[in-house]
């Protein structure tokens, strides 16, 4: 005879959930459970000097496939927060956006130990965070972070001078098809906004010329770095590659044909590298992606410039003859 309140044949989640009925012990907890339900781990994603929603508009929807994605808006420049503590002396420095990840994990996630994603000055960010908070961090990606070695080329400081924004977004791709219309026309709107520019250039003016270079033999989490290859805003792409080798458990990775957002412009490449590292899956690098490679090609090239440089100066081209 069937028992009242389940079907012949129900699955085991059903069954329970009419046992909880007459059985108050049984909790939802218990009950989602044996039904099969898995809690995502939280992935933290954290930008750079670009904004959250044009820093992840290529990943957000594959990342969440098997994370439970936090977006925090650290970074707002026309928002109240920015501009209450410029108004009150502050500056925005790394240390204070690293301070409000750390508000924010603390107030509104309360999940660790956290995976999180930095790009460019949000590397930083991450990093400073990691090294002060071990305990709370499970591991670190990195894409084209800055701080690591050298100087920085900002044309966005050019760009703001000239008003020359197809050239300010240009520069953060290697291939020119993303620098699209749509995108300059945003940009270009948004600087017309004088309260955003002015939570931008407050922005510049604390973080440029920060390095963390010194923190990187502290850095003790699984981390993945991807560099583009042909990143036009980190000056030395291949001393900032050697700098990070000094971290302990970091697999680096370079990627052809790409600029300083890797997460946009090799995005597919990139939402498969990062999953994997973040499942464990990700053993090892393939050889076209591996930075030993990149910088074996980049010293062959060096090399072969500099004995060019040496064959001319030493057989000048002859200059024509004047003739009167």
């Amino acid at each position: 005879m069937t028992r009242l309140g389940s079907l012949p044949g129900d699955s085991p989640a059903v069954s329970n959930l009419s046992s909880s009925r007459s059985n108050p012990a049984l909790s939802w907890f218990e009950m989602l459970t044996q039904g099969g339900y898995h809690r995502r781990p939280p992935l933290v994603l954290v930008n750079g000097l670009a904004e959250q929603s044009e820093s992840w508009f290529r990943n957000r929807a594959a990342w969440a496939r098997s994370f439970d994605l936090k977006v925090p808006e650290l970074l707002v420049y026309n928002g109240e927060p920015l501009h209450r503590h410029v108004a009150q002396g502050g500056a925005v420095t790394v240390d204070y956006l690293v301070g409000r990840l750390d508000h924010y994990l603390e107030e509104y996630v309360q999940r660790p130990p956290y995976d999180l994603v930095g790009s460019s000055l949000g590397g930083q960010i991450i990093l400073k965070y990691a090294v002060s908070r071990p305990e709370r961090v499970r591991s670190l990606v990195l894409l084209a972070p800055s701080g690591f070695h050298g100087e920085e080329h900002l044309p966005v400081m050019e760009g703001i001078r000239r008003s020359d924004y197809r050239a300010l977004v240009g520069s953060v791709f290697h291939s020119r098809r993303f620098a699209n219309k749509e995108l300059i026309a945003a940009i270009e709107a948004k600087f017309q906004d004088r309260r955003w520019k002015k939570g931008v250039l407050a922005t510049l003016r604390g973080t440029i010329g920060h390095s963390v270079a010194d923190l990187l033999p502290e850095v003790s989490h699984p981390a993945l770095i991807l560099w583009g290859g042909e990143d036009q805003i980190i000056a030395d792409v291949p001393g900032s590659i050697r700098a990070a080798a000094r971290m302990k458990r970091a697999l680096q990775v370079v990627i052809p044909h790409c600029g300083h957002a890797p997460q946009i412009e090799k995005a597919r490449l990139v939402n498969k590298l990062v999953t994997q590292f973040l499942k464990g899956g990700l053993k090892s690098i393939p050889p076209t992606l591996q930075a030993e490679r990149y910088l074996h090609q980049v010293e062959r090239s060096a090399g072969r410039l500099q004995r060019d440089g040496h064959h001319r100066s030493n057989n000048p081209v002859p200059h024509p003859p004047v003739m009167f």
